[in-house]
């Protein structure tokens, strides 16, 4: 095919069926009729050759070459959107940008509930994603702009990255309310002796937990180990293993059931949580106005 005979919108409505997995969704998302989505997707279908998306009862499902064009493709809109948003300023009450974060389970549990009842307030049109990749590609997510910020305790986040410090955290022991160790507080002596359930966060900060139980030669009192936070209430409740946590994951997790929440024994450093982006969005309007809402809502104040 000949890149003169493409417009840009056939590529909207390319991206739109690719994320949507249906014609009628993306129509909405892109603002177009079902029969102008239809006509779309057939001159699509004729320029690259290729069916492109096949109806299954899962919906719309790209074919092999479609799969292929796929990332190009938002990668390119979300590079002209953005040289657009530059030139233009950003305007959140008639934005219909989709924002796209990296954050763990537990930053969802301590971020999103007050972040998307603020951009229900100020952005209605504007959409929020969570995107899980593995957290080695998360540099190259942001230098790209398929993320647009990443939330969190992420000291790997340097080369080419700008950061700005939301709060300082600390860790604390969680329990469940009727444990054995009923007392107001835990001795370290009484840690020691404990079966400690361990959140094995790889590629985090939170390292700095299973690394003060080898420095504190506790390892052999690790009797389960977890790739995240969210099972962790229900393995409590049932158990009589405590754990080693953020303040603030432990105060939601308190807030839904019964547990206790003490300070920790031993010394373990305390830890900045904050906003990286890439440097070649420092300018960017949208990203700037997502930061300062993010550093509004969250940010300690000096």
């Amino acid at each position: 095919m000949n890149i003169t005979d493409l417009d840009l919108n056939l590529l909207r409505v390319f991206d739109a069926i690719a994320t949507e997995g249906s014609v009628t969704i993306a129509g909405e998302r892109v603002g177009l009729s079902q029969p102008a989505m239809s006509n779309a997707l057939a001159r699509l279908r004729q320029l690259f050759d290729d069916p492109l998306f096949v109806r299954t009862p899962r919906g719309m499902r790209p074919t092999p070459f479609a799969l292929q064009l796929a990332q190009p493709v938002r990668e390119s809109l979300r590079l002209i959107q953005g040289a657009l948003a530059q030139h233009a300023g950003f305007d959140p009450r008639s934005s219909g940008t989709t924002f796209r974060f990296y954050m763990s389970d537990i930053g969802e549990m301590v971020f999103l509930p007050d972040l998307l009842e603020r951009v229900k307030r100020d952005a209605p049109g504007v959409r929020i994603e969570v995107v899980r990749i593995p957290i080695k590609e998360v540099h190259a997510a942001l230098e790209s702009g398929e993320l647009d910020l990443a939330v969190g305790f992420l000291p790997g986040l340097t080369k080419g990255m700008r950061a700005q410090t939301l709060f300082r955290e600390h860790y604390v022991c969680m329990l469940r309310a009727d444990h054995p160790l009923t007392g107001a507080g835990i001795s370290a002596k009484q840690f020691r002796a404990a079966s400690h359930v361990l959140v094995s966060y790889a590629g985090t900060g939170h390292q700095v937990i299973e690394e003060t139980f080898v420095r504190e030669r506790l390892s052999a009192r690790i009797a389960a180990r977890v790739p995240h936070f969210l099972v962790v209430p229900m393995i409590l409740a049932r158990t009589d293993l405590i754990v080693t946590v953020p303040s603030r994951v432990a105060a939601v997790f308190a807030g839904l059931g019964s547990f206790k929440v003490l300070k920790l024994p031993l010394h373990m450093p305390s830890f900045e949580v904050r906003l990286h982006w890439h440097q070649r969005f420092h300018q960017d309007p949208a990203n700037r106005w997502l930061r300062e809402m993010m550093a509004e809502l969250y940010a300690e104040q000096a």
